[in-house]
This record gives C-alpha cells, sequence and structure tokens, in this order.
C-alpha cells in the first residue's frame, strides 16, 4: 500500500482539465483488513477528479503514535475508523471544507459534482439514509447495529470552519458516545444539510430506476460488505469494483517496474 507514510500526497486530476481552486481534503477511513478497498476507493476518485484533491488515510495506529486516539475498540466497532473518523474537522485544521468517506466507497463520478453542492449554511451535509439493515451481520461476521441516522456518517462533508464543529476535539472524539457522534448530536437539525442519496448510494437497499438518471449511482457503498470479502464477492455492483480493482493493481504494478 502506497501511503507515503501516512501523510496525504496532493495529488492533481490527469484528465487535462485544470482548476485554481483550493485543493480539498478527503479523509478516508483505513482498515488494515480493508487494505484492497482503499486502494480502490483512492483510485476510484483520482481517476475521475477534475479538481485537485488531497487523499489523507485515516490510520488508528498513527493516530494513538500521536496521542490523537486512545479509546479501546467496543464490540460494536466492525472497523477501525468506526470513531476515528469525526477528527477530519482537526486533522483538516478546522480549515475549509473537508470530506471523510468510508473506505467502501466506489466513486463513479467526478467528485467535482458532489463539492458542487456545499453551501456555507450547513456545519456537515451528508445523506440523510432511511436504512435499516435486514442482516443481522455484515463483512466477515461483524455485528450489524441498528441506529437512528445509520450510514449518516459514512460519507460527510464538514465545513471545518464552523463554529460548532470545533467540539469535534480529540478529547471529545475519544470519550463520547456512539449516539452523540453517530446522530451527530453536537448539532441542530437545520445544520445538517442533505445531499442526493446517489453520492452514498447503499449496495443492497437503494435501487436504481429505469429510466431515471437521478436514481444512477455516483458512489457505491458495499456498506453489507463488498467483493473483497470471500461472502460478498457476488453483491450487486460487485463487476464495477472488481474492473476497478484490476486497473488499480495494473497501474500500481506498472509504477513499480518504472
Amino acid at each position: 500500500m502506497n501511503l507515503s507514510n501516512g501523510n496525504a500526497v496532493p495529488v492533481t486530476a490527469t484528465n487535462g482539465e485544470t482548476n485554481t481552486n483550493k485543493t480539498f481534503k478527503i479523509f478516508v477511513g483505513y482498515d488494515p483488513s480493508e487494505d484492497i478497498a482503499y486502494e480502490v476507493c483512492r483510485h476510484s476518485i483520482l481517476k475521475r477528479s477534475t479538481i485537485t484533491v488531497e487523499i489523507t488515510p485515516i490510520i488508528q495506529s498513527d493516530l494513538r503514535k500521536k496521542g490523537l486516539y486512545w479509546r479501546e475498540r467496543g464490540r460494536t466497532e466492525s472497523t477501525e475508523f468506526s470513531f476515528s473518523r469525526f477528527l477530519t474537522p482537526y486533522l483538516a485544521d478546522y480549515d475549509g471544507w473537508a470530506m471523510f468517506v468510508d473506505c467502501d466507497f466506489l466513486y463513479l463520478a467526478d467528485i467535482k459534482g458532489l463539492t458542487d453542492l456545499i453551501d456555507d449554511k450547513y456545519a456537515v451535509m451528508c445523506v440523510h439514509h432511511d436504512y435499516t439493515p435486514k442482516e443481522t451481520t455484515k463483512m466477515e461476521g461483524a455485528v450489524q447495529t441498528v441506529y437512528p441516522r445509520k450510514n449518516w456518517s459514512s460519507m460527510v462533508l464538514y465545513n471545518c470552519g464552523h463554529p460548532k464543529n470545533k467540539v469535534l476535539t480529540p478529547e471529545v472524539v475519544n470519550t463520547q458516545t456512539g449516539a452523540f457522534l453517530h446522530r451527530f448530536q453536537w448539532l441542530e437539525d437545520e445544520e445538517i444539510g442533505s445531499v442526493p442519496f446517489v453520492w452514498n448510494f447503499l449496495e443492497g437497499h437503494n435501487r436504481v430506476v429505469e429510466n431515471d438518471p437521478t436514481t444512477f449511482p455516483k458512489a457505491i457503498h458495499y456498506t453489507r460488505g463488498g467483493p473483497w470479502f470471500e461472502a460478498w464477492k457476488n453483491c450487486d455492483f460487485a463487476d464495477l469494483w472488481l474492473n476497478e480493482m484490476h486497473e488499480c493493481t495494473k497501474e500500481a504494478k506498472k509504477k513499480i517496474e518504472n
């Protein structure tokens, strides 16, 4: 995995288009058991982006070494970034807009389409899912939990400089409850902006309506488990993820050879 020792490396899209706006910071949840998912997610963003982005993996072991994360892992935490994700505003120096996204996403559209939706009147923006999973387990046997606003925190645009988000200090992220964090309880409802569901299209839950382009996914979220897990190798949109994975690994191999 090329993480540049865990440090972000600004990467400009190479599709010929130029952009003079400020670099958009993207923080991706990283779990050692899903390394390939992170690599494919990263690749899918960079491949299609027409704006300059800076992608940083949120690696729990690095945060612990820096004294930024110390809470014990709970039984219901299916990934290492279940809570560390809420450090996004802090890691972005409480400046500008930044995005957090789980590693089990596959982007099918230019991230610029998402940043174009940003509205400074909100503290955060995300897809307002109404999601109650049918399964009792996910991934490789992890407990599937059910709670209000489930999956809202899996892809969030943070207005990092918003006064309310200054609440998200390492101390708060390490000590507050899951309900407080995942339900955005540090905010009022009107401070949580909405993003179309196609930017966090839940595999196995959301549906494409034929001849209705407003339902076509721009980012697929393999929330139950993706093709990198044996149990989910035949999930919906598995072929799209596998195609991206093959392209990603082929490009990585070429870089090593060169």
